[in-house]
């Protein structure tokens, strides 16, 4: 096993959690999470979830002596609430009527045994990052897929990169027959500023060096 591979029970973690990353995009961005971690920086997802990509970013902050940070507001993103593809009732809450997986993410960090590596921040990105002021090892980009919100993600977060870091995102699909082009549109950008270099991709995960 390769030191940027992670343990049989944390990758047995991760494909047991609730969510939509393939394994072969889970390995690569574990490989770069802990190539990022070795800045002694914390790494940042911007889009939570369930938390099934979050295990991979807090073992390798873990192994770093870092710490993981996920951001999400945890009330679904378009394409999942009441009605659309990918609707989960079971994260629906009783009380509220309205999509809350916070709970499960708590459990699915707590099963892995990694809670103590990770700060959860509960919000909007962009609220978020205008409150922020500390350097970054990695930004994952996998939150909300409309044009408006991955361009908040992106504004909001990559000017926190630290040179060296790694700018990932996730979802891109250059061909719209595919997928959503609101990552893509960003993936463009972030090539275009000429501050990143671009690493190999995996599947749909881009992975970007910013000088």
């Amino acid at each position: 096993m390769s030191s940027q591979d992670p343990r049989p029970e944390i990758r047995a973690a991760f494909e047991a959690a609730k969510g939509f990353m393939p394994l072969e995009e889970g390995l690569a961005l574990y490989a770069a999470a802990t190539e990022a971690a070795t800045l002694g920086l914390p790494l940042l997802e911007v889009g939570t979830y369930c938390g099934r990509s979050t295990i991979l970013l807090a073992d390798a902050a873990r192994r770093a002596g870092v710490t993981a940070l996920t951001l999400d507001h945890h009330r679904g993103s378009e394409e999942q609430q009441p009605g659309w593809e990918y609707h989960d009732a079971s994260l629906v809450d009783p009380g509220t009527g309205r999509m809350d997986t916070l709970p499960t993410f708590r459990r699915t960090l707590h099963a892995a045994g990694l809670e103590e590596y990770v700060v959860a921040l509960v919000g909007r990105s962009p609220q978020v990052a205008a409150l922020w002021n500390t350097p970054l090892s990695l930004v994952f980009i996998d939150g909300g897929h409309t044009e408006e919100h991955a361009a908040a993600d992106y504004e909001g977060w990559t000017p926190h990169l630290a040179p060296g870091g790694l700018l990932l995102i996730h979802d891109v699909f250059p061909d719209p027959a595919d997928g959503g082009q609101a990552p893509h549109h960003i993936h463009q950008r972030a090539l275009a500023s000429g501050t990143f270099t671009e690493l190999p991709p995996t599947k749909s995960l881009r992975i970007l060096r910013h000088h």
